[in-house]
């Protein structure tokens, strides 16, 4: 194969007039990335949590909700989920919302949808490492709490809850990176972040090699950040003498 290098088209001006370079192209999709695995990993850091809370309560009913959730959202594929946020969910809001989601502008349109698809999918997982974590714990941490006078909630948030945090950090590190990963199906809809980009630059300049090593690099770095940013919370939350410290 008598493949052509040439770097040096990343330095090159966009072929639609914008005033970017192709290698611009492609920092803006890494800060797109970014962006939406943050934005995303916060949603499914909050809805796993409550959902993991859920299944770890003494009312059925509570635990019911939380497995029909993780039974939908784990077993559904994640490209699914994208289209039936982007294309279904819209229609059976009501109506002035719906209409406020379609109308708002494409790029806004699209980081929403992509962040509630991967938030709510990453949730389901979180979910089962939370159910996981509390369940862990010795059950006279909660038998403790509840004779101390404290209420099941204060029990959950003042005794569970920052244990089970601190435990779980490792596998709550791993979704983050997923996420990161996960992110590249949002092009499938019409964000362009990194991958998205990347294919574009491919269309324009005919350069595949140039275009896909830069990518990877990009999840390398953004992984990097990712990991590094984890093990600092772990470090400073860290409780000694604590199982899995």
């Amino acid at each position: 194969m008598d493949y052509k290098w040439n770097w040096a088209v990343l330095l090159q001006p966009v072929a639609t007039g914008e005033p970017s370079t192709y290698l611009g192209w492609l920092f803006t999709g890494f800060l797109n990335t970014a962006a939406l695995t943050a934005a995303a990993w916060v949603l499914a850091l909050a809805v796993g949590s409550v959902f993991g809370v859920m299944r770890t309560l003494p009312s059925k009913y509570l635990r019911a909700g939380g497995t029909i959730y993780v039974s939908i959202f784990r077993n559904i594929p994640l490209i699914v989920q994208f289209f039936i946020w982007y294309f279904v969910v819209p229609e059976l809001l009501p109506k002035g919302m719906g209409d406020w989601l379609k109308n708002l502008p494409p790029y806004t349109q699209f980081f929403v949808v992509s962040v509630f698809s991967l938030g709510i999918y990453t949730g389901s997982r979180i979910c089962e490492q939370m159910r996981a974590g509390i369940n862990s714990l010795p059950r006279g941490q909660r038998s403790a709490g509840l004779a101390m006078g404290f209420t099941l909630l204060q029990t959950y948030r003042y005794i569970l809850l920052p244990v089970t945090y601190r435990t779980i950090i490792p596998p709550l590190t791993s979704e983050f990176l997923i996420i990161s990963k996960n992110s590249a199906v949002a092009s499938t809809i019409g964000l362009l972040e990194l991958s998205g980009q990347a294919r574009q630059l491919v269309d324009y300049t005919a350069q595949p090699y140039e275009s896909f090593i830069c990518v990877t690099l990009g999840y390398v770095v953004l992984n990097f950040l990712i990991i590094r940013l984890m093990g600092w919370i772990r470090n400073r939350t860290k409780v000694p003498g604590l199982l899995g410290n």
